[in-house]
């Protein structure tokens, strides 16, 4: 597993209008211990789930892509970057997260609500981390141009093996982009991948193997490696608005 960085530097211191026809119908300790992922009841027998394949899947995806979600490609396939956009919209849409699309998100995709603003009367182009729905949301000209499932701090007390300990926290607040790392940066507490750093280089919007339906990181924002990839060439950096709530 790959982890995240709470640096001690800090120390002294993302719709279309007509829904797809598919979705017309309703149907304390000193060391790290992160909390436990949230888990779901198993999918109904003819629920869209990971490793199945053909037009409904495919269906599934066009619609999430129509939506600014990120599917991956639309090749059929309901692998992981497909479920993480499924995440995504439950998590937009208020929803509890499933790992399946259940009546209540085919219902959504059918009756889409736009992601929730966290910031008004700002700046057109922004990113919008929300801490309550575990989501990203980045706005051009004010249009929403990708919404990402997040995995933000955890908030368990852990210890550096650099030294010293703390809450794993993220911070709320506005922020801008500082500084962006191409790859795999190496950092006391693990790794992170093609990290955007928005406060020094400390804390970061960057991709990891593992983000799940918790927060669990040490106070960075997580988001999945297929959207890592391109994440930085939809922002400016240094200089993007950034705002934490």
């Amino acid at each position: 597993m790959r982890r995240l960085w709470l640096s001690l530097l800090l120390v002294p211191v993302m719709v279309l209008a007509v829904a797809s026809a598919a979705w017309a119908s309703p149907a304390a300790p000193a060391a790290r211990s992160a909390p436990a992922a949230r888990t779901a009841p198993a999918a109904p027998a003819r629920a869209l789930q990971p490793g199945m394949k053909g037009s409904a899947v495919k269906a599934l995806q066009r619609r999430l892509a129509a939506l600014k979600y990120y599917p991956g490609s639309i090749d059929g396939n309901f692998g992981t970057n497909t479920l993480e956009a499924v995440w995504a919209f439950y998590e937009a849409q208020g929803l509890t997260p499933h790992s399946y699309v259940n009546s209540a998100m085919k219902w959504r995709l059918a009756h889409p609500r736009a992601p929730k603003v966290l910031v008004r009367h700002c700046c057109a182009n922004r990113i919008e981390v929300s801490l309550h729905r575990e989501i990203l949301v980045l706005y051009r000209n004010n249009k929403v141009q990708l919404i990402s499932h997040v995995s933000s701090g955890g908030h368990y007390y852990y210890c550096s093996p650099g030294g010293g300990c703390g809450y794993a926290v993220t911070p709320a607040g506005n922020f801008r982009t500082v500084v962006f790392m191409r790859g795999w940066v190496h950092v006391p507490l693990g790794e992170m991948f093609n990290p955007v750093f928005f406060i020094g280089t400390a804390f970061a919007i960057h991709g990891d193997t593992d983000v799940p339906l918790a927060p669990v990181s040490h106070g960075c924002v997580r988001i999945p490696m297929d959207i890592a990839n391109f994440f930085h060439k939809l922002v400016k950096t240094p200089g993007e608005p950034v705002y934490i709530r």
